[in-house]
């Protein structure tokens, strides 16, 4: 087998559960959340939040990531539900990243619990990629606690595949020889980047399998879903020119940051209050990024489900609160129709890495003080935390002045050039 590449792709086994488990283990808890049904999500007497990472057992009784908390509750009466703890996760992602260095300088960063190691030309430092894979799962275990899958293959594409085969703790490779057997017979779905959306449209035409998929009409292929038919059908076949970026923190195209109120909302000085706290927190991911964004929106659910969103493309980039909250508030009075809410979110998108800061014709010396003003909040609730600094329209308002903290956020593809 004669290999010129080779990329290893480390996943984390339900990270965020994996994470609290080996942190209760490390604080003298005993009882392994791991080994019971159990989920973390947000606060189920609030009817806020959704499963982020579930155990095995409780993927056994068929609760699924993503979906309410009440779903889940109703499928395991005696769930154990853990509220996430976003520092822990970043703390022990960076960690992880740290060790996985030591291994290989050539690191990309595919989201909080996953990465891509190029390890060519570093072969000759083992006996076999598996083997050196088997060494950096074996450590990790030893080390931190928590377990992950390793893909090993010539390519993202294909490590990332092979990382998704049998879980947990385990280390398998997905060779272009190997395709056939290991991928094709495979249900559609489990290909990267077929989704729900797709799903149906390939099941319309025929396609249940990643094999039928890469043996299908590619012109059919081209002509019902366009580009990513293209793309798709390439990746059937395991094809994938992805390029390493040297990108060592977690990428994102976006922010976004969104809560399910425990109360109906009826009024907008309330509404304000909730998508300003929510504002606090998305802004300072921004920063913290060294980066800025141009494009806001807020989406807004009534207690009927009914769902409604407006975005506006800004004239300049900014990370500041003050500005976004004050595009986001007027995003709202347009978009809001008077009816009861009991969900809000706001999206950060067409982001831009901050260089140096310039200051526009459209900026206000007001703004460039509540710029200021960011820096200073920023490094006072970094010491003393989150609460150590409210703002006065908070107080005695019952709401909480900064909600969410790691938010599902959307993650660039694997910047293939296909």
């Amino acid at each position: 087998m004669d290999i010129k590449n080779i990329v290893m792709h480390v996943d984390v086994n339900s990270a965020f559960l994996s994470w609290q488990a080996a942190y209760d283990k490390q604080i003298g808890i005993c009882n392994d959340i791991r080994d019971i049904p159990s989920v973390i999500g947000g606060n189920e007497k609030k009817r806020h939040g959704i499963v982020l990472a579930k155990s095995i057992p409780a993927k056994k009784m068929g609760i699924k990531t993503g979906e309410s908390l009440m779903e889940a509750r109703q499928k395991c009466k005696n769930l154990l539900i853990i509220p996430p703890n976003y520092d822990l996760y970043i703390k022990a992602s960076k960690a992880l990243r740290e060790l996985l260095k030591e291994y290989s300088p050539n690191i990309d960063v595919f989201s909080i619990d996953e990465c891509f190691l190029n390890f060519t030309g570093m072969e000759k430092l083992c006996k076999t990629p598996e083997d050196t894979a088997y060494k950096i799962k074996e450590r990790i275990k030893e080390q931190f606690g928590f377990t992950v899958n390793i893909g090993v293959s010539v390519n993202k594409l294909l490590a990332k595949q092979a990382s998704e085969f049998l879980k947990p703790d385990n280390v398998h490779t997905l060779y272009p020889e190997e395709i056939k057997d290991k991928l094709w017979p495979l249900p559609v779905e489990e290909l990267f980047m077929v989704g729900r959306r797709t799903k149906p449209k390939l099941n319309r035409i025929g396609i249940y399998t990643i094999g039928q998929l890469a043996n299908s009409d590619y012109e059919l292929l081209s002509s019902v879903l366009k580009s990513h038919g293209r793309l798709i059908y390439n990746y059937a076949w395991g094809r994938d020119d992805s390029i390493f970026t040297g990108q060592n923190q977690i990428p994102f195209k976006g922010v976004g940051n969104g809560s399910t109120i425990h109360f109906d909302v009826e009024d907008a000085s309330t509404a304000y209050k909730i998508l300003l706290s929510l504002v606090e927190t998305a802004a300072k991911r921004l920063r913290d990024a060294a980066m800025q964004c141009r494009v806001v929106s807020v989406g807004i659910k009534n207690k009927d489900f009914g769902y409604l969103s407006h975005q506006r493309k800004m004239l300049t980039f900014t990370n500041s609160t003050y500005e976004l909250f004050k595009n986001i508030r007027e995003l709202f009075d347009e978009a809001w129709n008077g009816k009861p809410i009991r969900h809000m979110n706001v999206r950060f998108t067409d982001l831009e890495i901050v260089s140096k800061k310039q200051i526009t014709f459209f900026q206000d010396e007001y703004s460039m003080k509540m710029e200021k003003l960011d820096s200073t909040i920023d490094m006072i609730r970094e010491k003393y935390g989150v609460n150590s600094l409210i703002r006065a329209e908070y107080i005695g308002s019952g709401l909480k002045p900064v909600l969410g903290g790691y938010p599902v956020d959307e993650y660039p593809d694997m910047k293939s050039i296909l």
